[in-house]
């Protein structure tokens, strides 16, 4: 069986969204457990002049779901801050990435390949193929954002390992 597009892409973006969703959950019991406000850690930054959790785990999910929907319809934004979202609502938000993800099937996704994908940003517009965007842009946006959840996380004290990062491995069946 060779390689495919969903391989490289929608197989990883549903192994750390797994990832991410108990790296949520095991991050929220101890925060409950501590009397750490959940509110607190949403709004938590590692520098000043970087975007809070709340955006870390937004991003996430528009670095995957939005990215797979973005090589579908050709178009591609960068996400908005979701102001209102809390840490049950970000919990959510990566369960629904995961769940829409996991209804894409391997030919739907090879199907995808050679489309235009044009990302905009402002009057600003880059060019791609459906799988040059999905593997140079989006899938290291995608692990950017999660790794950076996750460094807040651990900032705030969360007992969070690499193995909670990894989630589920792919192992030889």
């Amino acid at each position: 069986m060779a390689f495919s597009l969903y391989d490289a892409t929608v197989a990883n973006y549903l192994q750390i969204l797994g990832a991410v969703g108990g790296l949520l959950e095991k991050s929220l019991t101890h925060f409950r457990d501590k009397g750490i406000d959940p509110a607190e850690v949403v709004e938590t930054r590692l520098a000043p002049d970087m975007m809070p959790f709340r955006f870390q785990i937004v991003s996430v999910a528009h670095h995957s779901r939005g990215a797979m929907a973005a090589a579908k319809n050709g178009v591609f934004v960068p996400p908005s801050g979701r102001p209102d979202l809390d840490f049950a609502a970000l919990q959510s938000l990566v369960t629904e990435a995961r769940d829409e993800l996991s209804g894409l099937t391997p030919d739907a996704v090879s199907a995808l390949v050679g489309r235009d994908v044009t990302f905009k940003i402002g009057e600003r517009t880059l060019p791609f193929t459906a799988e040059g965007f999905l593997m140079s842009f989006s899938l290291p946006n995608f692990f950017f954002h999660a790794t950076t959840a996750y460094d807040i996380l651990r900032h705030k004290g969360a007992p969070l390992g690499k193995r909670d990062f990894m989630g589920r491995l792919k192992l030889k069946t």
